[in-house]
């Protein structure tokens, strides 16, 4: 039936069903049901784009603020500033339409300048916004790093209050988007009702789900068992506040228990010591690059995107996250949460960069 509809989009119902031989009270059930599973995408029968990414979640402006020397509590400490655009959700966008995926962000903006300017900001990277909701009771959501001289982050402070207020039926309103694409992320940014049906919703539909918890205070936001998740990014406290795990628990024993909740793949960042990709039975550790640090803002969003737009093109989950791995360390070396000069040429010219990467493989359900 596909098939016939992409060959004559404005066809009938009564016209497929004569062409198929069916009755057209069939057709129009098999209609129905292609486009709640996302594979029609409204009236003419639009057939949802073959790849693409949606992006669910936080898109923030961000301010950086970095120490000029070691911070001093309880005094003035002098640092140099930075203003840009961040979020989860906003900055795996952004990576990924660098990239060259299509990408679409589905967030809520303050009716406000910060608002307009992300938003002005997402289309000249080639994001489509056509799915961004605006509120006039709320401001844009704002998010400040104090960074370490070295780059490192000392505090995280977050007005993110704005993203409360998105409900199910603000995603009802843009479900063919949703439905229609091959990988739907979502952070930890939307209210626990919101990602309780983002789950529900995973089961018989097209697309498959990638979550990030964004925080070891939002990761709680995941509730209960973990299916309809295809694949989840977290660091190891996110993870021990998720199973709620003795500090002990080994990254290994962490993968073991979030794939018995339900998840279908980990990805589990370890630090210094690189990352943990566990699926089905096997696990494989992967060390951590040798980078340049000069911001970690935003690294763990470029592995994200760098991952999904890999598993876009068929690659396998651990092919996949060495792209992510590379796509973090060009933006741990930048001074933006999302380095400008990504893009897919960019990866290609450091990918010797991982050839000493060496996987070291297990079993995680033993």
């Amino acid at each position: 039936m596909l098939d016939g509809i992409a060959a004559d989009p404005f066809a009938g119902q009564q016209e497929i069903a004569d062409s198929l031989g069916l009755a057209r009270p069939t057709v129009a059930t098999y209609i129905a049901q292609l486009t709640r599973k996302g594979y029609l995408c409204g009236r003419a029968y639009v057939l949802a784009e073959a790849k693409r990414i949606v992006c669910v979640g936080g898109a923030t402006v961000d301010r950086k603020y970095r120490s000029q020397q070691a911070l001093q509590h309880g005094t003035s400490n002098p640092v140099n500033s930075r203003r840009s655009f961040g979020g989860v959700a906003r900055n795996v966008a952004e990576t990924l339409a660098r990239l060259g995926a299509a990408s679409s962000l589905v967030s809520v903006l303050g009716d406000d300048e910060n608002g307009r300017s992300l938003t002005k900001h997402l289309q000249f990277s080639g994001v489509d916004t056509t799915r961004l909701l605006t509120t006039n009771t709320h401001p844009t959501a704002e998010y400040l790093a104090i960074l370490n001289p070295d780059g490192e982050l000392a505090y995280g402070i977050a007005d993110m209050e704005i993203f409360d207020t998105v409900t199910i039926d603000d995603l009802h309103g843009v479900w063919p988007t949703l439905a229609g694409a091959s990988w739907l992320f979502a952070d930890c940014n939307l209210p626990t009702p919101v990602m309780a049906w983002l789950r529900n919703r995973r089961v018989g539909a097209r697309f498959r789900l990638a979550v990030d918890p964004v925080s070891a205070l939002k990761v709680m936001r995941l509730q209960g068992e973990l299916h309809g998740i295809d694949l989840l990014f977290l660091n190891v406290q996110e993870a021990l506040a998720l199973t709620a795990a003795d500090s002990a628990t080994s990254p290994d024993a962490l993968c073991k228990i979030l794939l018995q909740r339900g998840t279908g793949a980990v990805v589990l960042t370890i630090g210094s010591d690189g990352l943990l990709v566990a699926e089905g039975e096997s696990l494989t550790a992967l060390p951590s690059l040798k980078a340049n640090v000069v911001d970690v803002t935003g690294a763990g969003d470029a592995l994200i995107a760098g991952t999904l737009s890999r598993l876009l093109d068929g690659e396998p989950l651990e092919e996949a996250c060495r792209t992510g791995m590379l796509a973090a360390v060009l933006t741990i070396e930048s001074e933006e949460s999302v380095n400008t000069s990504t893009s897919s040429e960019l990866i290609e010219r450091n990918r010797h960069r991982l050839a000493g990467l060496t996987a070291e493989r297990r079993k995680v359900l033993q």
